[in-house]
C-alpha cells in the first residue's frame, strides 16, 4: 500500500490546526460558537495557505454530531466521514474542470435535494474563479436564494476574476502567504514525530522556497528525505 503523502497526512483537522491563518479561524471559531456561519464563503489567497482544509474543518464543525458548536470532535461518524472524504453531504468541485453552465445547472438541481446524514450539505468549490461568465450567473442565483441547508465555501487564488455580484454575496476571507517562521515551525513538528533529523539550515532553506505555501514546503520535505533518507543536512 503506497503511503500517504505528508501534505495530506498533516493536513490541520481543527481550526487551531490551521497555520498562520488565525484572524481568519477565530472569526470562524466565533461564528461557529455564536450560531452564526454564513450561507456562503469566499476564501482568498495563494495556493497552499489553507483555504480548501479550513473549508473541510468548517464542514466537520457545522455538521459535528458531538459538539456542534466551535471546534469539530474528529472522532464521531461525520466528523470520520468528511476526513476520510466519504460524506456523502460534503461535495468538493473543482471548478477549472467543472466550468461550465450545464455543471452548475446540476449542482443547481442538486442543492435543493435535503442531506443525506448530515444537518448540512457543504459545496466547496475550489478555483470558482475558472467559471464561465454564464456559469458564474447561474450559481449567482443560487447564492442568492440558497436552501437553508446549503453552505457554499468557494476558493479562488484570483479573487478579482470573480464577477463583483457572486463577491458581494460571500462572507470574505483572504489567507496570507504564510511566514517562513510558521512554515520552520510546521516542517520541525512534522520532523519529530517522523523520525527526520533536518538541519535547521536545511529547514529554512525549504521555508524560504516554499514562498509563503506550506504545502510546497511539505512536498519539498518530503523529497528530500526519500531523496536522502532519514537525515538532511546542507551539504548533501
Amino acid at each position: 500500500m503506497a503511503s500517504q503523502v505528508f501534505y495530506r497526512k498533516w493536513r490541520p483537522q481543527t481550526l487551531a490546526e490551521v497555520v498562520g491563518q488565525e484572524q481568519v479561524t477565530q472569526t470562524l471559531l466565533n461564528a461557529l460558537n455564536n450560531g452564526r456561519v454564513s450561507h456562503a464563503y469566499l476564501f482568498c489567497g495563494p495556493r497552499g495557505t489553507g483555504k480548501t482544509s479550513t473549508g473541510r474543518i468548517l464542514a466537520k464543525a457545522v455538521n459535528c454530531l458531538t459538539n456542534g458548536k466551535g471546534e469539530p470532535c474528529n472522532t464521531c461518524p461525520m466528523c470520520q466521514a468528511i476526513t476520510e472524504g466519504r460524506a456523502l453531504d460534503m461535495i468538493e468541485i473543482d471548478a477549472a474542470s467543472n466550468r461550465g453552465i450545464d455543471d452548475i445547472r446540476g449542482l443547481r438541481e442538486r442543492v435543493n435535494y435535503a442531506p443525506n446524514q448530515a444537518r448540512y450539505k457543504v459545496y466547496i468549490i475550489d478555483e470558482v474563479h475558472m467559471l464561465t461568465k454564464e456559469a458564474s450567473n447561474a450559481l449567482l442565483k443560487t447564492l442568492e436564494e440558497p436552501p437553508p441547508h446549503v453552505i457554499f465555501v468557494l476558493a479562488t487564488t484570483e479573487a478579482h476574476k470573480i464577477i463583483p455580484t457572486i463577491l458581494s454575496r460571500c462572507q470574505r476571507f483572504d489567507f496570507r502567504r504564510i511566514s517562513q517562521t510558521d512554515v520552520i515551525s510546521k516542517l520541525t513538528r512534522i520532523c519529530n514525530t517522523e523520525g527526520i533529523n533536518m538541519e535547521p539550515e536545511a529547514l529554512q532553506l525549504i521555508a524560504k522556497a516554499a514562498t509563503g505555501s506550506l504545502r510546497d514546503a511539505e512536498n519539498l520535505l518530503e523529497q528530500l528525505t526519500t531523496y536522502y533518507g532519514s537525515d538532511v543536512g546542507l551539504n548533501q
